[in-house]
């Protein structure tokens, strides 16, 4: 299902009620040899597909650039959520938006001015999303919220797959929430890292929008039963 703006209207709307968040699946955790087949397997219309772009300098990975994102954006019909974890993010944003992204991430550690990089991404027609790693203070939002679509919150430390689930998250989501009520604005809210059939409940209790599983999700014996359980 690609984003609309009136599909990203039915979110807003969504926000105050109780319902089933979204399942964005990672697609770094999936075979490098078999990427279509396996999300073919994995995912209906109905999930995200989460596409971490890693550059070696801001994270101690590399990963994939927009020539991967335009090839998933032609043969899927999923919303496109692109999370780059590379430095200096606004050199590139145009050629993701040209790929196919829906979302675009950054972090406020990769970019001088996150303000203007946030603005440019929405004035390029996408939606605009800030990540927090662990150490990440929440205030870093306070004055760029009215300009953000999506906090996501890292609940590993970015650059590899597989890591264990960081608990302090819970905390932070709290205050990201509490953050967002005191503002009178409503961002989708997305967990990143170690999220799998055992902690979503909490995380969805806790008001998480968005649920990006990576590992957990493309190990599973049956992937797409393994989504119905995430959204619970």
């Amino acid at each position: 299902m690609k984003i609309t703006y009136a599909y990203f209207a039915k979110l807003e709307k969504r926000r105050s009620h109780v319902i089933k968040p979204i399942v964005s699946a990672s697609v770094l955790a999936a075979d490098p040899l078999h990427i279509g087949p396996q999300i073919k397997d994995t995912v209906t219309d109905n999930e995200w597909l989460h596409l971490d772009i890693m550059d070696g300098q801001f994270v101690p990975n590399i990963s994939y650039g927009p020539g991967l994102v335009k090839s998933v954006y032609r043969q899927f019909n999923n919303t496109l959520d692109v999370h780059l974890m590379i430095a200096e993010p606004e050199r590139f944003l145009q050629e993701f938006i040209d790929a196919g992204a829906d979302f675009l991430t950054v972090h406020p550690e990769s970019t001088l001015h996150l303000h203007r990089t946030l603005t440019a991404i929405r004035s390029m027609g996408a939606r605009a999303g800030v990540a927090l790693n662990p150490a990440t203070p929440v205030s870093v939002l306070e004055h760029v919220l009215a300009e953000v679509d999506l906090i996501l919150l890292m609940s590993v430390n970015p650059g590899f797959g597989g890591q264990k689930f960081i608990e302090h998250t819970y905390q932070k989501l709290e205050a990201v929430t509490s953050l967002c009520a005191q503002t009178s604005v409503a961002p989708l809210i997305a967990v990143d890292g170690g999220v799998n059939a055992i902690n979503a409940p909490a995380l969805r209790a806790a008001g998480v929008n968005v649920l990006v599983a990576g590992s957990a999700l493309f190990s599973a014996e049956h992937p797409r039963e393994y989504c119905l359980q995430l959204r619970g």
